[in-house]
């Protein structure tokens, strides 16, 4: 389904990134990944430990109390945004899978962060739609069904607060992104889209990263 790393970069360069991670003997990592596993060719949509570290990280030195995730599958990228919140922050997951969050719901309990997550099983559209209007998220991160991308991001950015961020997963997209789009590939259509919008868009300031599938990083300006 989600394209990762691996046909661009080398893997041992991958495997060497990872082992140098804050938090690369991550046990529950360990369990989310061995039980991602099991579920077969949708485990490729789990993110790499680099990636982990790396949004824990952010999340740290944006100073996070409210946090909303776009697409939680597993678990991992909840989880390493709840481990970098400020002491009583939040963070709302939106996803469609209740198989899939059931192995989130259980890492987050095994890594004490249960209490800080809201997980709601619901069209992400309604969930962000229904949020209130101010500025009053601190970063988002979006990883969901690409075509939907743009929607989710719009629903976000008036929300967003001066200084927040947004993160937007898979935007190098396995290098698809430099090839002609094919006729009905619609996923790498929206993902071209996208790159392009968050480049333009005046109400922001961003980055694309080579972590991962690449991951875009976007300050909120103002």
């Amino acid at each position: 389904m989600t394209p990762r790393t691996g046909s661009w970069i080398d893997p041992n360069i991958v495997e060497y990134s990872q082992s140098r991670a804050a938090g690369a003997d991550d046990p529950t990592i360990d369990w989310i990944s061995a039980q991602t596993a099991a579920l077969g060719s949708v485990a490729t949509m789990q993110i790499g430990r680099d990636q982990v570290a790396f949004m824990t990280m952010i999340t740290k030195l944006v100073g996070v109390s409210f946090a909303v995730e776009v697409g939680t599958f597993t678990g991992s990228s909840s989880l390493a945004i709840a481990r970098g919140l400020n002491p009583g922050g939040r963070l709302l997951c939106c996803d469609m899978s209740v198989e899939w969050t059931d192995i989130a719901r259980q890492a987050w309990e095994q890594a004490g962060v249960a209490d800080q997550i809201e997980l709601r099983i619901a069209p992400a559209l309604d969930t962000l739609s229904a949020l209130p209007k101010d500025e009053h998220i601190d970063l988002a991160f979006v990883d969901a069904d690409k075509t939907n991308y743009q929607r989710y991001i719009d629903e976000i950015i008036p929300r967003l607060r001066p200084g927040g961020v947004l993160l937007v997963d898979n935007t190098i997209w396995s290098g698809r992104i430099l090839e002609p789009t094919a006729d009905g590939d619609h996923d790498t259509a929206a993902i071209k889209m996208i790159n392009d919008s968050l480049t333009e868009d005046p109400r922001l300031e961003s980055v694309l990263l080579t972590i991962g599938d690449g991951l875009t990083i976007a300050r909120k300006l103002g």
